[in-house]
C-alpha cells in the first residue's frame, strides 16, 4: 500500500496543485523535501527494514547542486571572471526579481575537485592569480596529464571521436576523470546522508516496473 505510519495519521503522500494559478510546477526542491518527508515515516516507524528509494529517470530527479563539477564551459586558460552563473532564489526557492524586472543573477565558484586529495579549482591565496580559476590545462597538468596544455579546449564543433579515445582536447579529459563521472545528484546525496540508498530507473524504462503500476492503479481511481 502507500507509505503511511501504522497508525494511519502520518502520510508521504503530498497534495499539489500544478499550474501557475495554483501551486506553480514540482521542484527539485519540492522533491528533496517529499523524499525527506518519506525517510522521516521509515526511520520512526520502520528502522529495522533496509529501504531502497526508487525513482525514474526524471530531470527534476538528477539535478546537481549549482556549484556540482561540470567541464561543459570551462575555459583552458585561467580566467579571472569564469565561475557558475546561478538564479537568485528566495526562501521557497522563488526567483527574485531585481527593480528593472530582470530575474537576479548571481556568479558562485565551482566546487573543489580531487586529485588524489583536495584539488581547488581556483589560485589560492598568495598566488600571483590568486582567486582566479586555474582553467582546464592546469588542472589537468595537476593530475599528471602533462601534455594538456597542448590539446584544444575542445574538439571541433564539440564533436568528439567516438571510440575509447579520452584525450583528444581538455573537455574530453576532464569528463573522463572519476570526479566528473561520479557526481551525485542532489537527491542521491540527500538521501545517502540519511542512510537510504537509491536507484534511478534507466531512461527507457520497462512500463511494468512497479512506478508505473502505481500510476496505473492511481488512474484507474482518480
Amino acid at each position: 500500500g502507500w507509505l503511511h505510519s501504522p497508525d494511519g495519521k502520518e502520510t508521504a503522500q503530498v497534495l499539489f496543485k500544478a499550474g501557475k494559478s495554483h501551486d506553480g510546477y514540482f521542484t527539485n526542491q519540492d522533491i528533496l523535501d517529499h523524499a525527506k518527508k518519506a525517510m522521516d515515516i521509515l526511520e520512526k516507524y520502520y528502522p529495522d527494514d533496509n529501504h531502497i528509494l526508487v525513482f525514474n529517470n526524471a530531470t527534476t530527479h538528477l539535478k546537481h547542486a549549482n556549484n556540482a563539477l561540470s567541464a561543459q564551459k570551462m575555459p583552458k586558460n585561467p580566467s579571472v571572471t569564469w565561475g557558475i552563473l546561478k538564479i537568485v532564489k528566495d526562501a521557497q526557492e522563488r526567483a527574485i526579481v531585481g527593480g528593472d524586472g530582470k530575474v537576479l543573477i548571481e556568479k558562485i565558484p565551482m566546487a573543489d575537485a580531487r586529485n588524489g586529495e583536495l584539488q581547488p579549482l581556483y589560485f589560492l591565496t598568495g598566488h600571483n592569480k590568486a582567486g582566479w580559476f586555474k582553467g582546464m590545462a592546469q588542472i589537468l597538468l595537476e593530475c599528471g596529464y602533462l601534455n594538456a596544455p597542448k590539446l584544444l579546449a575542445k574538439c571541433k564543433d564539440s564533436k568528439c571521436p567516438s571510440g575509447d579515445c579520452s584525450d583528444c582536447c581538455c573537455r574530453r579529459l576532464m569528463y573522463s576523470q572519476p570526479d566528473f563521472v561520479n557526481i551525485e545528484s542532489l537527491l542521491e546525496v540527500t538521501c545517502h546522508a540519511c542512510g537510504f540508498n537509491v536507484i534511478f530507473l534507466r531512461k527507457f524504462h520497462c512500463e511494468l516496473n512497479f512506478i508505473e503500476q502505481c500510476w496505473g492503479f492511481v488512474k484507474q481511481l482518480y
